[in-house]
């Protein structure tokens, strides 16, 4: 019974961890917002919103560490410890919401073929392919 209750306190628990900025996914927003929009102000728009991004992708990778550490920490050594995980919140919803925004002004600056220049993070190895021999 000690064993059950143990296995599902700790499933509890990593299921509450917040996850890696990196596992977050954009959210849909629509194009259709920034089609009055120049190019300039798009890029504009892109620059301010990729800085937010990075800001917030920052906190939620801070965040996970933290969860991290506690889950570590309250397995092994205390397990109360594991009641101040804080798991995905408004942070994780906010960097969602701002990789959409800025699908949604690459689509727009696409299609009126701005001649913005669009970085996406690099792969993680386990996704990039095999090198060439």
């Amino acid at each position: 019974m000690r064993r059950v209750v143990s296995t599902v306190v700790l499933a509890y628990c990593l299921a509450a961890c917040a996850k890696g900025s990196s596992e977050i996914t954009a959210s849909y927003v629509s194009p259709y917002q920034y089609e009055s929009y120049t190019c300039p102000q798009l890029a504009e728009e892109a620059q301010r919103i990729s800085h937010r991004a990075a800001e917030v992708a920052g906190v939620q990778d801070q965040k996970a560490t933290n969860d991290a550490v506690a889950t570590t920490v309250g397995v092994i050594v205390f397990w109360p410890a594991l009641f101040l995980l804080k798991g995905n919140d408004q942070q994780s919803a906010e960097l969602a919401r701002l990789r959409g925004e800025m699908e949604a002004i690459e689509q727009v600056s696409i299609r009126k073929k701005c001649s913005i220049q669009f970085q996406k993070s690099a792969p993680s190895p386990q996704t990039s392919a095999p090198p060439q021999r």
